[in-house]
């Protein structure tokens, strides 16, 4: 049987990071078997619905390279992928049901539920309210509104065996008569997710602890439908440092965020898989590699905190190897960074040369970005304290020097011009502290640069040496 796995949002705003990781374990299961990895746009609660928030979902897994094989701007033998274009469908379901007298149709009014709700809390305020099943065994159908119930069987339990929790066992007493439709014709979560599953031919449902007290009713509905439920598979939460759900008040919770943060989109990817689930001692992925070393079996039972610290080292892995993020892909992430920056010359060739300066220190392509705007901007931004710290009339002949010994340095490479510089400084009897911070200064206009050497070799000639002269009349003018 060929695994087919689902990933199932609601657009009511952002894509969570916890969602994501959702999508993640889905789609790296339909990645590891060769199944295929569907994506469905939950869409009932239309109060909060919207398009915008399906195309940040869509665009957020598209730049994670979660592809989907069946879904919204794909297709599929399934659609369509919206419930909301799907409200025939459960009808058809929710009538079935009825007729087989596994559901009945409930004439209750809000207005009477909620005053049954308060008569209960009066005389037991820690009560917790149950549909007393007054239309249960009604016979008559009046042309009045009405929801779709389901009729829970009255004994008995539901049991499963969860991929990541085990056996896991629920009284049905434990349950009630739950809305399967309301009176407008929308499905509520249980019975939309449970028809789709089915007519989706969804083998695995793989989803948030949190989802574990759906998991009862909809086994339920499986079998009042006659078909054989789908393997389940229940993710530990994602919790804050606090212990509290995470949420926008602990910072940043969306995918949208850690993009516009300049985070790689597969290192986002490593740090959400070994969220939940351990592969030895080993810490940093390439997708592949945990798409060959994926399981269940060693996903944790157990909620985790979110590690912010932990998720930027994570992050600075990925960019530090050429291995995890290669030059191209390096190029194409942090071109926009630097376009952002209004920079001129922002060629991918330009910024091919000058990525191996700031590798190793750069955290995230935002941080890139900036360590590299020296390079494409003319003069570079000086930092005021800098230029008053090293900029002074004490250097202005240090620089010129420099400038000079430069200017007859062949060829223009990094060592070549190091060798050249330590021997005149030989010569002159000077040492490189005498030179090196007024000439980073001059060069990038901060104290904290890449190499000295490798940044006179990547600005080039002219431009270097230009830099150092002008730096020179201006702290010769003080």
């Amino acid at each position: 049987m060929t695994t087919r796995v689902r990933f199932a949002p609601s657009p009511t705003g952002y894509l969570h990071i916890g969602g994501v990781r959702t999508a993640l374990f889905n789609w790296l299961w339909a990645r590891k078997t060769r199944g295929v990895f569907v994506l469905r746009i939950e869409d009932t609660d239309q109060e909060r619905s919207t398009a915008e928030s399906v195309r940040v979902i869509l665009d957020a897994l598209k730049w994670l390279g979660l592809e989907w094989d069946e879904g919204p701007e794909v297709g599929g033998a399934h659609g369509p992928y919206t419930q909301m274009e799907r409200r025939a469908l459960y009808r058809e379901h929710a009538e079935r049901l009825i007729r087989d007298g596994k559901a009945y149709r409930c004439y209750c009014t809000r207005e009477e539920l909620e005053a049954q709700r308060a008569a209960l809390k009066a005389r037991d305020p820690k009560a917790s309210f149950r549909y007393p099943g007054t239309c249960r065994d009604r016979k008559d159908e009046p042309d009045l509104p009405y929801v779709v119930r389901f009729r829970m069987p009255e004994g008995g339990s539901v049991s499963y065996v969860d991929k990541v929790f085990g056996a896991v066992a629920t009284p049905n007493a434990a349950q009630q008569d739950f809305v399967l439709v309301r009176s407008d014709g929308v499905p509520l979560y249980n019975f939309g997710a449970v028809v789709d599953d089915i007519t989706m031919e969804i083998t695995l449902v793989a989803r948030g602890r949190d989802h574990m007290i759906n998991t009862p009713p909809q086994i339920l509905l499986y079998e009042a439908l006659g078909c054989p439920p789908p393997a389940f598979a229940h993710l530990p939460m994602m919790l804050a440092q606090t212990g509290e759900k995470l949420s926008k008040r602990h910072g940043a919770v969306s995918a949208a965020e850690y993009r516009a943060q300049g985070y790689a989109p597969h290192a986002v990817l490593n740090y959400l898989a070994r969220f939940g689930w351990s592969h030895g001692d080993q810490e940093v992925f390439s997708l592949d590699e945990i798409v060959q070393a994926f399981d269940w079996e060693h996903c944790n039972k157990s909620d985790g905190k979110f590690d912010p610290k932990k998720f930027l080292a994570i992050n600075h892995e990925h960019l530090k190897s050429p291995r995890l993020t290669s030059d191209d892909v390096y190029v194409a992430q942090v071109v926009p960074f630097l376009y952002a920056r209004s920079l001129e010359g922002v060629e991918p060739g330009r910024v091919k040369e000058a990525i191996p300066m700031i590798r190793e220190r750069a955290t995230t392509f935002v941080d890139a970005a900036d360590r590299l705007d020296f390079v494409f901007r003319d003069p570079p931004l000086l930092d005021a304290a800098a230029a008053a710290k090293f900029l002074v009339k004490a250097n202005a002949g240090h620089l010129r020097d420099l400038a000079t010994v430069l200017e007859k340095a062949d060829p223009w490479t990094a060592p070549a011009l190091e060798a050249a510089t330590h021997a005149w400084l030989a010569a002159a009897g000077r040492q490189i502290k005498d030179v090196a911070q007024p000439a980073r200064v001059a060069l990038t206009g901060r104290t904290a640069s890449p190499g000295l050497f490798d940044v006179i070799a990547t600005l080039g000639k002219t431009r270097s040496l230009a830099r150092l002269r002008a730096a020179a009349e201006s702290a010769e003018r003080g």
